[in-house]
């Protein structure tokens, strides 16, 4: 049986609790033509919780059943019209609600559902899922608040215009230098935003996704890396409210088969999608100090 610990010498150290993955749809009604939100939210909160994890009292903890109604109570009064501008509210209501709180964070990802076009008109209120989900994260103190946005799950891909030349060779390489291959992958950005008012979040993350993809096409590129650079220069140097931008880009290998054994000639044409294993490349692109 585990003695107590009579001297305090074993302490709780940094700890959050909060609630994951709310799934939250809101329907705007107000005209025939509907408008629809689809969002999935998580809270975590930290903050003085040493009574409840040391001792069992929990008097200072806000349940986690209750953050999930206010997260459809906010919805209802918020017109939602920036999953940033939600996240915001969603945070300084859970800093406001309980004195133990010092910090709150909110997470959101939005789905994207379009109109479904009929005769070439979208539809009023029938609506098709789209790719690449928008995210917004809040992570608020009484003192400040930091807000970043991103885009996530957006598979994009060029046929030509790729390479992968010059690198270090040892005795275990065996890949081929080429000039001509299929770039494609999952992409995943998220940029943090300089502390300043008045930011419209809406037209920032629209410009700063056509911007990524803009910078996506408009280059031959030797590496993925420099893709990730270019990418991230395209957006900063649009978008001052922007302070540095981070990249997830998985090399998603589409290698070109063999088709010699059947007497076929293969000229770039004809691929195999391999999944496993995959490469990895991650970066940061920021403003200099």
């Amino acid at each position: 049986m585990t003695q107590p610990d009579s001297e305090g010498q074993i302490l709780i150290g940094p700890a959050s609790y909060g609630k994951s993955e709310v799934r939250l749809v809101k329907v705007a009604r107000t005209t025939p033509r509907h408008e629809i939100h689809d969002l999935n939210v998580s809270i975590a909160l930290e903050g003085d919780f040493v009574a409840a994890y040391e001792r069992g009292e929990n008097a200072g903890l806000l349940a986690t059943d209750t953050m999930r109604n206010v997260v459809y109570a906010l919805a209802k009064e918020h017109p939602l019209d920036s999953v940033e501008s939600f996240a915001l509210a969603l945070a300084r209501h859970y800093l406001a609600s309980s004195p133990s709180v010092t910090r709150a964070t909110v997470r959101i990802v939005a789905y994207p559902w379009s109109r479904i076009e009929v005769g070439g008109v979208g539809h009023d209120h029938a609506f098709v899922r789209g790719a690449g989900e928008r995210t917004a994260s809040v992570s608020a103190s009484e003192e400040q608040a930091q807000v970043e946005a991103g885009l996530d799950k957006l598979l994009i891909l060029k046929t030509t215009e790729s390479g992968w030349e010059g690198y270090h060779f040892d005795k275990y390489t065996t890949l081929p230098e080429t000039n001509d291959r299929i770039l494609a992958t999952i992409l995943t950005a998220s940029w943090t935003y300089e502390p300043r008012e008045a930011i419209d979040f809406n037209a920032v993350w629209e410009g700063a996704r056509a911007r990524i993809l803009a910078a996506f096409t408009d280059h031959y590129s030797p590496s993925v890396q420099n893709t990730l650079y270019r990418m991230g220069k395209a957006v900063l140097e649009t978008y001052p409210e922007v302070r540095r931008i981070r990249f997830s880009l998985p090399n998603k290998h589409h290698l070109r088969y063999n088709l010699e054994p059947f007497g076929l000639a293969n000229d770039n044409e004809i691929f195999h999608v391999s999944s496993e294993p995959f490469g990895l490349i991650e970066g940061t692109v920021e403003r200099r100090p």
